[in-house]
């Protein structure tokens, strides 16, 4: 019998998948210490997985250790968020523009039940309404049909995700969600009609004004000198 759920090869993997999903979900907080024997004790492991886990994350940049061994989530950062954004402002619209172009029925139809998923996010979004959302855009990338972009805009989206709960932080109005299900409908159709100029044109503008570039401008003028 396994000693750990289905799915991991050891309790490393475990620890990693349970940490990683905290921390993205909000649930860990940026900034946050990481009680490591309450954490272990939670997952149902020893702390030594746990240290192997959280040096994994430390390579992500999601976990901070320091010499002393102690452990924390790594705050928002401005850099970062900027950083991010200037990726997927180039990558997201190729992938857009290679979908265009090379889409198939199939990826069509996951195109088109992801966006009859997609669920409006509250200003304290759940899991369930980030995944809508991811599974709109990576039924896009997939479509792409370029396995390293898909890869490196899947790490991209998750990386991302507590930047976009930082930007819903202030709230969106109903005429800022509107706009974005009429965006996501037009990607749709710009895919689905092989337009492939207006379809990265629509993307790229569908970066420059998502939460994470909103969440970039909060942390920029919190950082900024009085």
């Amino acid at each position: 019998m396994s000693e750990f759920p289905a799915g991991f090869s050891t309790k490393s993997d475990l620890a990693y998948d349970r940490v990683r999903h905290l921390i993205v979900s909000g649930e860990l907080a940026p900034g946050s210490v990481l009680a490591q024997a309450s954490l272990a004790r939670t997952i149902g492991i020893s702390t030594t997985p746990l240290r192997e886990a959280l040096r994994r994350l430390k390579q992500e940049g999601l976990v901070e250790l320091d010499a002393h061994r102690d452990a924390r989530v790594r705050p928002l950062d401005a850099t970062e968020a900027r950083d991010l954004l200037e990726l997927r402002r180039s990558l997201d619209p190729l992938a857009a523009s290679l979908a265009a172009q090379r889409r198939t029925e199939s990826d069509l139809a996951d195109v088109r039940a992801a966006l009859d998923g997609l669920e409006a996010l509250s200003s304290s979004p759940s899991a369930t309404q980030l995944a809508s959302h991811h599974r709109f855009h990576s039924a896009i990338h997939r479509a792409s049909h370029n396995a390293l972009l898909v890869q490196t805009l899947d790490g991209l989206w998750v990386k991302s995700d507590r930047y976009r709960r930082h930007g819903l932080e202030t709230g969106r109005s109903d005429e800022e969600r509107d706009a974005r299900a009429t965006e996501h409908r037009r990607l749709f159709e710009a895919v689905r009609d092989g337009d492939a100029g207006t379809a990265a044109e629509l993307m790229r503008r569908h970066v420059e004004t998502s939460l994470g570039a909103r969440s970039l401008d909060r942390l920029a003028r919190t950082d900024a000198p009085a």
